[in-house]
């Protein structure tokens, strides 16, 4: 719908010259006596046009030329909206559309031919994932499935560093610990990970290699070790949420591919670094930013901003038309500077797209929750799993918008009720799979040879909202907003609910019953698509 709306307006362009340069934006009206979709852009020119905004309505009404087999009239209504409404015979032929393309509906190849990476958790090894990290896991895999659907071919990248202090730090933690179950008094520093899991990697240790590591270095086989056992945990959290990475990138290769030195190399070239009080700066100033930073401190060991500069250079050399980097909202101040010093490169900055999610609180009865008094101060991931499953996880960090700080309701999560919006739209599917085998046994077959027998209200909402499955999907990818996807399949589930109250198929005439049918699976179809969108199962039974 939006899609031919968007087509008539193009042409209309090369009408009205002033709708040349703005942005036309359609919304379905919330009450339909408004119409199918509507549009201000009337009032917004308004003010640029220095005219009354009914008048200007007026004339593009006019002007647009349509088929009347689409769209059955146009309205204005108040002040200047135009509302649009689409005659019920284009309607219902979105059933035929569903039911010819099945896995091809709502897939654009407008981008077909482009590379995408998606950079995303990019935790370091040193613990295991927390619930802050499974928002960051399952925004980016969904994001991911979403550019698929629009046409890029995209890889799922995991960046981290498995050197410098953080690891150091890993090691020795996990040799005090080996040496305390030897019976040896070590102190725990405060600064050492503090949770559990070092003892169960100190216990792995001392059962590979017994008791002979002593005198080992910590950055030795204890980091060593540690690295592996965590990562490998890492993997296995990440696969229980059906995520998995084509490439896991280490820091470490920047160094020793020179990717490190060919950066600084050029900021020297461009003349945009300089040396002061040992350390080595990069102006900033010169790029926009409010103040110079430092790239590489008086000690020789660089901020993070140098080697995230040389990796997003590497990025661009392997030849990605768009690059998604998730991060939580601690990165909120610190990416600029890296876009800055890529842009100071020569690279186009706009391919890059960071997206800042907010942080996630567990609360169960209206209380912020601590799950684990086993793994330091933080909840796992793999904990939420196990309390929840993960359909209901992938959905709820889907549900809200990232820019929005998430409550995550253990409550609610674990009912099975209309409540939980889980179980709210997997139900809806699994009815729909019901009422299949229940009407195979009747003898009933679907047919898209009478639809225009779907003619109540019930029926109307239900198959227009399939038609807004494309755009949906397409605002969605384009703007990296997977909650949109949900909100979409909650008013179809909804709309279906209220169908299947009002419609009765068993005990329909033959025909309608028939037309009926065809209508609940092109419904289940768009259900499981958008759940497989969001990384979630569509049972057949429940």
């Amino acid at each position: 719908m939006k899609n031919y709306l968007l087509g008539i307006f193009d042409v209309l362009k090369n009408k009205l010259t002033y709708l040349q340069d703005v942005e036309i934006g359609f919304n379905v009206p919330q009450n339909n006596v408004n119409g199918d979709y509507s549009t201000n852009i009337a009032m917004m020119l308004a003010k640029k046009l220095k005219r009354p905004p009914r008048q200007i309505a007026e004339e593009i009404v006019e002007n647009l030329s349509y088929d009347s087999n689409i769209i059955e009239k146009i309205e204005i209504a108040g002040a200047g909206f135009i509302n649009f409404y689409f005659t019920p015979e284009f309607v219902t032929r979105i059933i035929k559309t569903i039911l010819e393309e099945k896995d091809t509906f709502g897939r654009f190849e407008i981008h077909t031919g482009k590379k995408a990476n998606v950079e995303f958790v990019s935790a370091n090894p040193t613990g295991p994932l927390t619930v802050g990290h499974g928002r960051n896991a399952v925004l980016g895999d969904t994001v991911a499935n979403l550019l698929e659907w629009i046409g890029y071919k995209v890889d799922r990248e995991y960046y981290f560093n498995n050197a410098g202090r953080q690891m150091r730090v890993l090691g020795e933690s996990v040799k005090a610990r080996y040496l305390q179950l030897l019976g040896e008094k070590v102190e725990f520093k405060e600064e050492y990970y503090q949770g559990e899991y070092i003892i169960d990697i100190a216990k792995t240790v001392l059962e590979k290699y017994g008791e002979n590591l002593k005198e080992e270095p910590a950055d030795g086989i204890f980091k060593d070790e540690a690295e592996r056992e965590i990562f490998e945990n890492i993997k296995r959290t990440l696969k229980r949420l059906n995520i998995e990475f084509n490439t896991f990138f280490n820091e470490k290769s920047l160094y020793d591919n020179g990717n490190i030195d060919k950066v600084l190399t050029e900021f020297k070239k461009k003349n945009l670094s300089y040396e002061k009080d040992g350390a080595t700066w990069l102006k900033l100033t010169e790029l926009g930013q409010e103040q110079d930073k430092v790239i590489i401190k008086s000690t020789g060991e660089p901020t993070y901003r140098l080697p995230d500069i040389a990796y997003h250079v590497t990025k661009f050399e392997r030849g990605y038309d768009l690059m998604v980097d998730i991060f939580g909202a601690d990165h909120m101040a610190t990416y600029p500077d890296v876009l800055a010093g890529v842009q100071a490169l020569g690279y186009d900055k706009e391919k890059i797209k960071v997206i800042i999610h907010q942080f996630v609180t567990v609360m169960e009865k209206g209380e912020v929750i601590k799950m684990s008094t086993r793994k330091a101060n933080f909840i796992t991931l793999d904990e939420l799993i196990d309390e929840v499953g993960h359909d209901v996880v992938r959905y709820f960090f889907n549900m809200r918008s990232y820019s929005s700080h998430m409550n995550f309701d253990l409550s609610l999560a674990k009912k099975q009720t209309d409540e939980n919006p889980v179980f709210y739209l997997q139900y809806a599917h699994a009815r729909i799979s019901s009422i299949l085998r229940t009407v195979k046994d009747e003898g009933l077959r679907s047919s898209t040879d009478n639809l225009d027998l779907l003619k109540t209200g019930s029926e109307q909402n239900l198959l227009k909202h399939l038609h807004r499955f494309p755009d949906e999907v397409f605002y969605a990818a384009t703007n990296f907003e997977p909650h949109k996807i949900a909100n979409y399949l909650e008013q179809l589930a909804a709309l279906f609910h209220k169908f299947y109250t009002e419609c009765r198929i068993i005990g329909s005439e033959k025909k309608l019953a028939e037309a009926r049918l065809a209508l609940i699976i092109s419904t289940q179809i768009i259900l499981k698509k958008g759940l497989s969108i969001l990384g979630v199962s569509a049972p057949e039974k429940m």
